[in-house]
């Protein structure tokens, strides 16, 4: 029996009793995703990115693990709803123009003190003093840096369009603008180069492309490291007293890390290690997180119909954005149909072993997304689920 063989027998032996659609977390390879992770932080607090994990549990579960401190969320009203809920150290990875939110922030002294707000534009601070509503609380701000890597004279950009600021000088100017502005507090900076830690450089039957992407990757971390470095000396003579430099991600751990100039990691994925980070030479990782769809029909030889499945995932549309039918193995998808939102046909001779009822189990593409669709995650340990949790969307949020 292969390892994946004997992980679908486990699964289907801890949700016999259930019915499909639903999604579990796999806790011994979601606690040894967690223990990879701090090993490649090299002693440098990993700061969760709560849209990987969309549970607050296993929030929770996570934070309690040495090696982990605080969240990073992805929207006001998610950063506010965490503050309220015990979680006291939250950094808003987004700018919000969420009035009603700053004006909350700005009245309660509790999550004041938890939430810090992202700003790369003066409009922004502008934006939050407007909302105040007469809230006299100082506000917490992060500045963020500009990571994308440039050549070629700057006619080639790789890398996320995020903050507009990219020099020292841009960094120090904004740090001023914060700095001398009444009611707010300049606490630290966010640089993510998600060219790095999100694009995998090891791709299935593209060795050429998957060089391109290593060299590229080498550049980039070389010149990024170079200019964190500079950004961080110059904010830090305009604020000395700033308290973290936070970068990276799952797929940059150890590159992030060994800068001096890095004091916290940002890592969210890496606990899930959905499809999209198979695709690594710097890390493997377990898949912990996975849903099960139902078999419904049988239209013919070496294929079968299960309910639903259709779960695509944010980003430019592409094969990759699916989600991938993973135990058992051997399934496909249909070309001329793709994953549906009601069925989804699976081709492949696998597909003649499973019976009406059976589960087919899936892997979505980017973590925390699968959480929008499932109300609860099974806990599964061993071949027995230990527990069921809410997601966001159980608790009744949908933030985004």
């Amino acid at each position: 029996m292969t390892p994946r063989a004997a992980d679908r027998a486990r699964y289907d032996r801890a949700t016999a009793h259930l019915d499909a659609p639903l999604a579990i977390v796999d806790l011994d390879a979601f606690d040894a995703n967690a223990d990879d992770l701090v090993r490649r932080a090299a002693g440098k607090p990993i700061r969760v990115a709560s849209k990987s994990v969309r549970s607050r549990a296993l929030l929770e579960r996570v934070l309690a693990k040495p090696g982990f401190a605080g969240i990073m969320s992805f929207t006001l009203a998610e950063s506010l709803w965490l503050a309220r809920s015990g979680f006291d150290d939250v950094l808003l990875a987004y700018p919000s123009a969420d009035r009603s939110g700053f004006a909350e922030l700005a009245h309660d002294p509790k999550l004041a003190a938890a939430v810090t707000v992202m700003v790369d534009d003066p409009a922004q601070l502008r934006l939050i003093e407007g909302a105040r509503d007469g809230g006299q609380e100082e506000i917490r701000v992060c500045v963020e840096l500009d990571t994308s890597w440039r050549t070629l004279g700057g006619r080639v950009r790789v890398g996320a369009l995020r903050s507009p600021l990219r020099t020292p000088s841009q960094l120090a100017d904004l740090a001023r603008v914060v700095t001398r502005r009444p009611g707010f507090r300049l606490a630290g900076i966010m640089a993510y180069e998600g060219h790095v830690a999100g694009v995998g450089d090891s791709l299935a039957g593209r060795p050429v492309r998957s060089r391109a992407i290593r060299l590229m990757q080498a550049a980039a971390r070389k010149e990024l490291a170079v200019r964190r470095a500079e950004v961080v000396r110059a904010v830090r003579a305009v604020a000395p007293d700033l308290e973290f430099v936070n970068g990276g991600g799952t797929g940059s751990v150890q590159h992030t890390a060994a800068e001096a100039a890095v004091t916290e990691i940002a890592a969210g994925s890496g606990l899930y290690v959905p499809r999209l980070f198979d695709n690594y030479t710097s890390f493997t990782g377990r898949p912990a997180a996975l849903f099960a769809q139902p078999v419904v029909r049988r239209p013919g030889v070496g294929v079968v119909t299960v309910l639903g499945g259709g779960y695509p995932a944010s980003g430019a549309a592409g094969g990759d954005r699916l989600p991938v039918p993973y135990l058992p193995e051997g399934l496909r998808y249909d070309p001329q149909e793709g994953p549906g939102e009601v069925q989804t046909p699976l081709l492949g001779s696998a597909a003649d072993d499973l019976l009406i009822g059976d589960k087919v189990w899936f892997r979505h593409a980017k973590a925390g997304e699968l959480c929008e669709r499932f109300e609860t995650l099974r806990l599964v340990s061993g071949d027995r689920v230990v527990e069921t949790v809410p997601t966001y969307r159980g608790e009744g949020y949908t933030f985004l």
